[in-house]
């Protein structure tokens, strides 16, 4: 378990002290052992699960996704990210380019961005009307509803960065060649409307942190911790048990009864 840790405020934030990599990766390991416990369960009783990861650009929302699902299966927890609606999805209700990607029994989906981009980067990049964007207010309640009484369980994660945090995220997207395809040119324009996305976020809380499918917030300054944050309470929110398996033991094989041909492979380049 994560140790005991000190902290301090900066910007009236409560910030922890820096989590060591040994103990963050030794809390890390022992949360993908549970993970994949869940995974068990989730096939053996045909749960659905539905994740969805909202929040800033550069807020963490990639990195928690990818902690969670590194060590489980990709045919149990499969990751949604959306690119932008095509003319036809334009036409189309707002919901109906969703419904496809939600799960069956036995899987867990993670919407990186979701339905949600409506009450978000569309409506304060002019992507969609004032009128659209309450009209999606009301009407999601109402889905989100019919999804849990469908036997959905719904989990909504808002990850919250500060400003300065932010802007060193992404900063740091600029100057590293391995995370500039993180930038997008959305994220240079909408990166002086702060202010805002801030009233966009509150008007989406108001509307649609219900009983049925509430928003949950995690502060997302320190990448590890929030990573472990989430996985922690993503597993106390789905009751499960472990599922017992017999231990197997690898067969006697016999090698050797069999003259490998000679054939020229093309072996890569060993440069390493």
């Amino acid at each position: 378990m994560v140790s005991k840790k000190k902290t301090r405020v900066v910007d009236d934030v409560v910030k922890n002290a820096p989590l060591k990599t040994k103990a963050y990766e030794q809390e890390l390991r022992r949360l993908h052992v549970e993970l994949v416990k869940l995974q068990q369960w989730v096939v053996a009783k045909g749960l659905k699960v539905c994740i969805v990861f909202e929040g800033r650009d550069g807020a963490g929302k990639g990195g928690a996704i990818k902690a969670i699902t590194e060590r489980v299966s990709p045919r149990v927890f499969r990751v949604v990210a959306l690119p932008a609606p095509t003319d036809k999805e334009k036409s189309q209700l707002y919901f109906q380019r969703y419904v496809p990607h939600l799960p069956s029994a036995g899987e867990i989906v993670i919407f990186d961005r979701s339905w949600y981009n409506r009450a978000g980067v569309e409506r304060v990049m002019g992507f969609c009307t004032e009128e659209q964007a309450d009209k999606f207010l009301d009407g999601t309640p109402v889905m989100e509803k019919a999804m849990v009484d469908a036997g959905i369980i719904l989990l909504k994660y808002w990850l919250e960065v500060t400003p300065k945090e932010q802007e060193r995220r992404l900063r740091d997207r600029i100057n590293d060649g391995r995370k500039i395809w993180k930038l997008s040119p959305m994220d240079i324009k909408s990166f002086n409307l702060w202010d805002e996305y801030t009233l966009a976020r509150d008007a989406m809380f108001k509307a649609t942190d219900t009983a049925w499918a509430p928003w949950f917030v995690a502060r997302s300054e320190d990448k590890k911790r929030v990573r472990l944050n989430i996985i922690s309470h993503l597993l106390s929110q789905i009751p499960y048990k472990e599922i017992h398996v017999d231990k197997v033991d690898l067969p006697k094989r016999k090698i050797g009864k069999v003259k490998p041909t000679k054939y020229p492979f093309r072996y890569i380049a060993e440069r390493f």
